[in-house]
């Protein structure tokens, strides 16, 4: 684009929005002209944050003095990294002022006129956007990526709709990256797994099926399959990894499921959005993969990788899932879903 989209994010001074921060510095269409935080951090210049990530600070936003999160001087589309509360009331005060908040907050996701998207899975789902404003009476709008390990998970069940998908149980390890900053006490986390992360479990069971549901008549109908789900915080930096089985009404084999994932792309205006993988899923045929030290960091992040399918004397197939959860799972997520919106002719 010979002009880049001036775009905000709410919560810029954690993790996430960092994170967001750091991929939007160099993106084709969007670049950050607006930071917002807390107030203990705004009117602080962005360089006087702390800095979280090891990529260095991004030189494009470091005079950017902090904003408070109140609408009216942001751009029209704002990222948001909000912690859950507060997300609560500033994301639809955005969204009525006119605002397109792409939000990776739990605290919206299962409204029924809010969109869940990913973009690869259902792009579709982008229509119950038009509902939202016809309900709340918005000209803005909320749109919000899932949880991260629902996003893998999702993105790996999506191809197997086709074999008619009925009951999932899947046990997540999932990084201390994704409890943010300060996050885990090391005395807590080292040596150790903890088998419990607040809602997780909750999220993983009911998200995917929204995800993975058809859009009719102005709404999305859930998917009908089970989800059981266990949730555990491990000593991993980035990258959550997940095991899963799954029964499958239709009968098939394990060839055919790997050709499934293989073959799995989004439409052809989701393959040409500039951040969306050629391949957003990999699956790797070593026995010992994946491994978030080998793999999480391929394809920029935002590629899901799947390993050992095999049979499942319980239920019919079990395979291992990874994904990187503060980028395919959090800030690379809503871009891509910013970038879906442009494509949609939202912006």
């Amino acid at each position: 684009m010979a002009t880049r989209i001036e775009v905000g994010i709410l919560g810029a001074t954690g993790v996430v929005g960092q994170r967001l921060v750091s991929r939007l510095e160099h993106h084709p269409w969007f670049r950050v002209t607006w930071v917002a935080a807390s107030d203990r951090s705004a009117g602080r210049r962005y360089a006087e944050v702390p800095w979280r990530l090891g990529a260095p600070r991004p030189s494009g936003t470091s005079e950017l003095t902090v904003e408070a999160s109140v609408p009216g001087h942001a751009p029209r589309l704002v990222f948001s990294a909000l912690d859950a509360e507060p997300a609560r009331d500033i994301e639809p005060a955005f969204a009525q002022a006119g605002h397109l908040v792409v939000s990776n907050t739990r605290t919206s996701r299962m409204d029924p006129d809010v969109p869940l998207l990913i973009p690869e899975v259902n792009p579709d789902h982008l229509a119950v956007l038009t509902a939202q404003r016809q309900q709340r009476g918005w000209t803005g709008g909320i749109v919000t990526n899932p949880n991260c390990s629902t996003i893998f998970l999702a993105m790996a069940l999506a191809p197997l709709r086709r074999f008619d998908l009925t009951r999932v149980v899947v046990t997540t390890e999932q990084a201390v990256s994704g409890a943010g900053h300060p996050g885990v006490a090391s005395l807590d986390i080292m040596g150790n797994v903890v088998p419990y992360i607040a809602g997780e479990e909750e999220k993983l069971e009911s998200e995917p099926l929204k995800v993975l549901g058809c859009y009719r008549e102005g709404r999305v109908v859930p998917h009908e399959a089970v989800i059981s789900a266990q949730t555990t915080r491990v000593a991993v930096v980035d990258g959550h990894t997940g095991a899963a089985s799954v029964a499958l009404g239709e009968p098939t084999s394990v060839a055919e499921i790997v050709d499934a994932w293989r073959s799995f792309q989004g439409p052809d205006e989701v393959r040409k959005l500039p951040t969306a993988p050629s391949r957003p899923i990999v699956y790797l045929d070593a026995p010992d993969r994946p491994q978030p030290r080998l793999d999480v960091d391929a394809g920029d992040g935002m590629v899901v990788h799947i390993g050992r399918l095999r049979p499942c004397p319980a239920l019919g197939y079990k395979f291992v899932f990874l994904g990187h959860n503060t980028i395919r799972g959090a800030a690379g997520a809503a871009i891509l879903n910013g970038e879906l919106l442009k494509a949609k002719g939202y912006l």
